[in-house]
């Protein structure tokens, strides 16, 4: 860990701290690792029917500046959470694949993978539309006093954006390494905790279940990276001999990730600060470095079993 760009790096498997590197105490912005926490929210909602997945943009009321397309209109909420909207609406923020999309209006709802900042924006307006609530205090009272998160600080959050571009605005979140470790343990557990169901298991696994592989991504570039896409989560596609075989993931800019390995019974959690010093132009720590980590981590034979 100490050839990388690391903050701080947490691993966890079978409830114990196997690994830990760094302050994993120190909060920073996770960047895309948002949206694979939302996904985790909605999964109650889902659960008790206040959210339809099936519900379209026009269900709902979802219309952007400048106005969406009749055909745009027609996505609906599930398409939000695996990128495959046919959305090409500007964001409100940057950090996506949007440079790439096709011309608006050619691609139908749910045909088609961009991974698009709108998606994600709208699923966090349509998330609050429907459980009235504000994201960050939902997710204080559904995920993070259950959990009994150490440093999460509801104060600190608020949705951020350019709403001349787009009136959905991000919801960046702001986590240390340690609490973001215990979200991934959730994950692991099929959203139990201490008996407590915090997020329905079934949904746990539908979101972690493959609506996009690799091969079937845009651009090129995203497909080659090798993941496939769940809702708001990838999903590794590595071999069934792999220690990271059937792994799920969630990955912002510059090195933030929740690793999810049931194979090992581990989460690993990982920290790349920004900005450092004021700086926001900083090194990454990748994928591929992330993992080799990762895979040294998961293949350790570290269960009392396997001593």
């Amino acid at each position: 860990m100490r050839t990388l760009d690391t903050t701080a790096l947490m691993a966890v498997q079978d409830g114990r701290v196997l690994f830990s590197e760094g302050p994993v105490q120190a909060v920073s912005i996770v960047f895309s690792v948002r949206k694979s926490v939302l996904s985790m929210m909605y999964g109650k909602y889902v659960a008790n029917g206040t959210i339809d997945l099936d519900r379209t943009l026009a269900d709902l009321g979802i219309d952007d500046v400048g106005g969406l397309l009749p055909v745009e209109r027609q996505a609906r909420l599930r398409d939000l959470l695996a990128a495959r909207s046919g959305v090409y609406h500007a964001a409100a923020n940057g950090g996506d694949d949007a440079a790439a999309a096709p011309p608006r209006g050619s691609q139908r709802p749910g045909s088609y993978f961009l991974y698009n900042n709108w998606d994600f924006n709208a699923a966090g307006t349509a998330f609050e539309r429907l459980t009235g609530r504000d994201i960050y205090q939902a997710f204080d009272d559904d995920l993070a006093t259950p959990l009994q998160l150490e440093d999460f600080d509801l104060a600190r959050h608020a949705h951020s954006g350019d709403a001349r571009r787009s009136q959905h605005l991000a919801y960046p979140f702001f986590l240390s390494t340690r609490d973001m470790a215990r979200l991934g343990y959730l994950v692991l557990r099929q959203g139990n905790w201490r008996g407590h169901q915090l997020v329905p298991a079934d949904w746990v696994q539908q979101m972690t279940s493959q609506t996009t592989p690799a091969a079937q991504m845009h651009p090129p570039h995203t497909a080659r990276r090798g993941f496939g896409y769940g809702y708001l989560w990838w999903l590794l596609e590595e071999p069934p001999d792999s220690p990271l075989s059937g792994a799920s993931m969630a990955w912002g800019v510059h090195g933030q990730y929740i690793l999810v390995v049931p194979k090992r019974d581990l989460v690993i959690a990982h920290k790349r600060e920004v900005p450092v010093a004021g700086n926001w132009h900083v090194s990454w720590v990748g994928p591929v470095a992330f993992l080799r980590a990762a895979r040294m981590l998961a293949a350790a034979p570290c269960r009392a079993a396997e001593q």
